[in-house]
């Protein structure tokens, strides 16, 4: 088969997405969805393949920052938008789009390229690795009750339109990102594909509402939810699903979840998507009645090893030589000697004998500091060459924070 694998051009996007649709199951989308996918596509760093004038294949990388371990904004490539035509399978495509693509990162000087996958065992042959998780739960709030910090009666809440004050909201989030690794600093028209509300994806439950907490008249957190009423024999059965939250302290973020606890003729509250050391889930009296669940979120790439690993810091001192194996992009494979702590990094070739032996996958997955190395070695997937190094380097690559992925992409 011969393909031609390219740069999208502005007249090829309508092709090329509905390539992707149909690949995704063929749902349709709003006209305000369309176009806000338009807009959001970068043409430049978007890749399409073509098989006799016909796309069979769609690839594209948004331009992010990434925050690392230490607070550091790193210029990441967010892989999206990856489809293979049915027709099309096991015939190389994909391969060819995720070769090209990562060529073209290293060029643009991006160290670090991340994804979410509607598969999670595809990408991990192409380098990435499992490196956040997310958590989920469904919580009976007719069984469980929450004690909350003090101050948490200081915190004013009140609805309010979401495009209302989405500015206010936006801006509570982006004091958030330095904290977290994971969290992404929101790209100009990014904040609206949280407001985005067909009403053909509601499933019976209501518009999109909001509420915003507010101290001493300053917001400092808000949520976003949908909520389904259901009548029984018993009674009302209605459900509260969580979309959004963020707060900027823990009375506002405790003031949040008991008003979402506590709305009228709900007993279910439905989260997705939160952190996995979200303080909600020492408020409540029965962990067992929230059901909680995890699901992986952020697959994480090394695309330049060397400026990837001295970008972030270290939670401990760490001096060790890694010996890196990455068949896909050959010029991070070999030793390198990597020498931080919690002030910064270095990073660089060495001939000196290797500490720990693994791949750019596991690099990954430990990147953010969520995955530890000692349990990647308890899988088989590191190598300890020096006693002791795998110790060293796993408390070395932790992080306080668990890092977290806010949104899709």
């Amino acid at each position: 088969m011969t393909t031609d694998v390219r740069v999208l051009r502005q007249d090829e996007w309508a092709d090329w997405y509905g390539n992707l649709l149909r690949a995704f199951g063929g749902a349709e989308e709003s006209p305000e969805e369309q176009a806000l996918a338009k807009e959001l596509t970068q043409f430049d760093r978007s890749l399409g393949v073509w098989d006799d004038g016909a796309c069979v294949g769609t690839a594209g990388a948004f331009r992010f920052r990434l925050t690392v371990p230490g607070g550091a904004s790193v210029a990441t490539a967010g892989i999206t938008m990856v489809s293979v035509a049915a027709t099309h399978r096991r015939r190389g495509v994909l391969t060819s789009m995720m070769r090209r693509q990562l060529d073209d990162i290293r060029g643009w000087g991006e160290p670090l390229a991340v994804l979410t996958a509607s598969e999670p065992a595809i990408y991990g042959r192409f380098g990435y690795g499992v490196g956040t998780f997310q958590l989920g739960a469904e919580i009976d709030t007719s069984r469980v009750r929450l004690s909350v910090p003090s101050g948490t009666d200081d915190v004013r809440l009140r609805y309010a339109a979401p495009a209302d004050v989405l500015d206010a909201c936006e801006a509570v989030y982006a004091r958030l990102v330095p904290g977290r690794p994971g969290m992404l600093a929101r790209q100009p028209g990014w904040e609206r594909v949280a407001l985005l509300d067909p009403p053909g994806e509601r499933d019976g439950a209501s518009s999109l509402q909001c509420v915003v907490a507010e101290r001493d008249g300053e917001i400092t957190g808000f949520a976003r939810f949908r909520t389904k009423l259901c009548w029984g024999a018993s009674g009302h059965n209605g459900t509260v699903t969580l979309t959004d939250l963020a707060a900027l302290d823990p009375a506002t973020d405790a003031a949040l979840w008991r008003f979402l606890f506590g709305i009228d003729l709900t007993t279910t509250l439905a989260v997705h998507g939160r952190p996995l050391d979200e303080g909600w889930q020492h408020m409540v009296s029965d962990i067992r009645r929230c059901r909680p669940r995890l699901r992986d979120a952020l697959h994480v790439r090394l695309v330049d090893v060397e400026e990837a690993l001295q970008a972030r810091t270290y939670q401990a001192p760490v001096d060790v030589v890694v010996e890196v194996e990455d068949a896909f992009c050959p010029w991070n494979e070999g030793r390198w000697r990597l020498v931080g702590d919690a002030k910064g990094a270095s990073c660089a070739r060495t001939t000196d004998a290797a500490d720990l032996a693994l791949s750019v996958r596991e690099l990954g997955s430990a990147y953010l500091g969520g995955v530890s190395l000692t349990a990647l070695a308890a899988a088989g997937r590191v190598r300890e060459l020096r006693q002791g190094a795998l110790a060293e380097a796993s408390l070395a690559f932790g992080s306080a924070v668990a890092p977290w992925l806010p949104h899709g992409f």
